[in-house]
């Protein structure tokens, strides 16, 4: 048996870490529907109320309580399509400390706005997530900042692998739990809380044609760097993964389909019609692979798909 770099019993300490300061979410049972998504019982992780936001507030606060008081002084640092560095800005104003997020040009204006309520000093750089990551990495050696991953961190790893285990208390015989792929550390998480609770559980991952990170990866056998991306949904657009998120998606996940902007777009609005949830394109990815018959789903199997976060750009 492969032995795994994050494993259930991190994502447990990690539900203890961050008791408080972040929310339980909610589970919604879909039905009923005007416009049913296919023969499944549907339920929605509603992870776009979660603070901050999106699922990324776990990761960031579990990093937050495992690092040592001098490291947290000096300030915290990230680079991010925007949710995860949110994430860590919260963390920063958790710790009493200044967060300084670097951001690439595609990032959506109000989500960089959304930095100034948690106190954050926001850099731009380069075009897509792994320009502005070399300029966080390259600020945080020069300033002595605590640099926070967004995807390829253990314990952030464990942190966002905790909403997995939420679902399991509230939905305990789930079949099938559907998540939105970006760099691939909330696929891993979740995918660790899985297979250590119940390994017969399917995880399906849904990336966007316009950036297959981690489904080119899977398909080549070893980690590829796209050479452009083509989406909107900019929070599920690095150009290359890492070693951690690939090893872990391949032992845990069954596979990555792929939808395009046009199928997110009309799963978010989709998700407003029918339930009144406001999803940002990317959040609406998981919900788009099943209204595009991409999961193959049986009568009476029960689906969990993860809203990871919130907003509107996805209704325009």
């Amino acid at each position: 048996m492969t032995v795994l770099p994050v494993t259930l019993a991190d994502v447990e300490a990690a539900v203890s870490r961050i008791a408080g300061r972040v929310r339980r979410t909610p589970l919604l049972a879909a039905a009923p529907l005007r416009d049913p998504v296919g023969p499944a019982s549907l339920w929605l992780k509603l992870e776009n109320l979660q603070v901050t936001g999106s699922f990324k507030a776990r990761g960031a606060s579990n990093k937050l309580a495992t690092l040592a008081p001098e490291a947290v002084a000096r300030g915290l640092c990230t680079a991010s399509g925007g949710n995860h560095g949110l994430a860590v800005a919260y963390a920063g104003w958790l710790g009493g400390v200044p967060a300084t997020i670097y951001l690439p040009a595609n990032t959506p204006p109000a989500k960089v706005r959304a930095f100034d309520r948690w106190g954050a000093h926001v850099v731009i750089e380069g075009d897509v997530w792994d320009d502005a990551n070399r300029g966080a990495l390259a600020a945080a050696a020069r300033e002595g900042w605590s640099y926070v991953h967004p995807f390829a961190d253990p314990v952030v790893i464990a942190g966002q692998g905790t909403l997995a285990l939420e679902i399991l208390d509230d939905l305990p015989d789930v079949d099938t739990v559907v998540t939105a792929i970006g760099g691939g550390g909330l696929a891993s998480g979740v995918g660790v809380a899985l297979r250590g609770r119940r390994a017969t559980i399917r995880l399906i991952g849904v990336e966007p044609v316009g950036a297959p990170t981690l489904h080119d990866s899977l398909a080549a056998g070893h980690l590829v760097t796209l050479n452009e991306i083509g989406t909107a949904a900019t929070t599920l657009a690095p150009r290359r993964s890492a070693a951690i998120n690939l090893g872990l998606i391949r032992e845990t996940v069954e596979r990555i389909v792929l939808v395009d902007d046009t199928e997110m777009r009309d799963a978010a609005r989709w998700l407003w019609r029918e339930l009144g949830v406001g999803a940002e394109l990317s959040s609406a990815a998981g919900v788009a692979a099943i209204r595009a018959g991409r999961i193959p789903l049986t009568p009476g199997e029960r689906v969990c798909v993860v809203v990871c976060s919130a907003g509107s750009d996805g209704l325009a």
